[in-house]
């Protein structure tokens, strides 16, 4: 947990010392305490302010690429659209108001633990028309050819599927889903999930196909 408002920090930190689920290994207050940290440790998730002493975008992009897994969670007051895709293009795997309740702190943890894109509910409808409009721009350079497992892959992402639950699905590992997701994610121009959805949901993947059911 990294924060430069120290009343703020202690509550979070808190908030997650008292559940037995987690276990907070460390705390912070700039954007270079959130480097040290993840040097030393690697986290699994670290749950970071914007707008603390440091380049906190710099500072997500390089834990996400080179911590070999850490996820980072972004927890701002800021409402603006463009500072969260900002983040999420940096590699954030969650955006959360500090408006929200504990309840959606947490899950928002949790869903980046487990690979997943979470966004403040109330928040969400603005950042992805943000999202979907820097992704179409990026994909205007030229059509996109996709192979078939990979429009397996992404049929099953629009229904909401983890990675878990398309490698069952398709009968192939969850590492092998990974590695297809980071070829979509160079493929569609994306730089996360969840534009991987938007950018997949103008390609009108699967329309050729009977989709397949969940298991």
């Amino acid at each position: 947990m990294v924060d430069d408002h120290p009343l703020l920090l202690a509550g979070v930190v808190n908030l997650f010392e008292v559940n037995d689920d987690f276990t907070v290994v460390a705390k912070g207050a700039t954007a270079d305490d959130a480097l040290q940290i993840n040097k030393k440790l690697r986290p699994d998730v670290m749950v970071l302010d914007l707008f603390m002493p440091g380049n906190v975008f710099d500072v997500i992009t390089e834990i996400v690429t080179k911590s070999g897994g850490t996820k980072v969670v972004a927890f701002t007051a800021m409402t603006a659209s463009d500072y969260a895709v900002r983040a999420l293009n940096a590699g954030a795997s969650g955006y959360i108001l500090k408006g929200s309740s504990a309840e959606e702190l947490i899950q928002g943890v949790r869903a980046a633990h487990n690979g997943e894109t979470y966004i403040t509910p109330s928040f969400a409808c603005k950042v992805v028309e943000a999202l979907r409009i820097a992704s179409l721009r990026r994909m205007s350079a030229g059509p996109i050819k996709l192979s078939i497992r990979e429009e397996q892959i992404v049929r099953l992402l629009l229904r909401g599927f983890t990675n878990r639950e398309i490698a069952v699905g398709l009968g192939i590992g969850e590492k092998t889903v990974k590695n297809y997701m980071t070829i979509l994610m160079q493929k569609l121009h994306a730089r996360n999930r969840l534009e991987v959805l938007i950018a997949a949901q103008k390609l009108e993947v699967g329309g050729q196909r009977e989709p397949m059911s969940r298991h």
